[in-house]
C-alpha cells in the first residue's frame, strides 16, 4: 500500500513544481513552452482525482474496521501505540491526498489563465501591426 502514496506524493509535487514554474516571474521566454507542456499533461493529470478518491475511501474504510483503543486503559501498551500510529499516518494521508487535489485545481486554473493571456497578448500583437 505504501506504493500508491508514493505515487500520489511524486504526482502532487510535479503539480506543484509546474505551478511554480508557470507562476515565476521572469520566464517569460519559457512560459509558452511550459504552457504548452502543461496544457497537454492536464489530461493525463486529471487521473489524480478518482485515484485521490479510491485512496480516501481505503482511509475511511481502514478508520472503520480498525479496533477501538479510546485509552490506555482498554488495551494493551502495543495496541495502543499501533493504534496512535495508524491514526497519524491516516492524517498524513489525507493532507496528501488534499494538497494533491488543491494543486491539480491550482495548475488547472494557473494553465488557463497563461494560455488566456497569451492569446490576449496575441490579440493586440495583431491588433498594433494593423493600425
Amino acid at each position: 500500500m505504501a506504493l500508491e502514496w508514493v505515487v500520489l506524493g511524486y504526482a502532487a509535487g510535479a503539480e506543484a513544481v509546474m505551478v511554480l514554474l508557470l507562476t515565476i516571474p521572469g520566464l517569460h521566454g519559457l512560459r509558452k513552452g511550459l504552457a504548452a507542456v502543461t496544457k497537454n499533461l492536464l489530461k493525463p493529470f486529471l487521473s489524480v482525482v478518482p485515484f485521490c478518491l479510491f485512496l480516501l475511501m481505503d482511509i475511511y474504510w481502514k478508520y472503520e474496521t480498525r479496533p477501538s483503543c479510546e485509552s490506555s486503559e482498554s488495551c494493551t501498551a502495543t495496541e495502543y501505540l499501533r493504534h496512535q500510529k495508524s491514526m497519524m499516518k491516516s492524517e498524513r494521508n489525507a493532507l496528501l491526498i488534499a494538497s494533491a487535489l488543491l494543486f491539480y485545481w491550482l495548475l488547472f486554473s494557473v494553465t488557463r489563465l497563461v494560455v488566456k493571456i497569451e492569446e490576449l497578448n496575441q490579440r493586440v500583437e495583431k491588433l498594433k501591426n494593423q493600425e
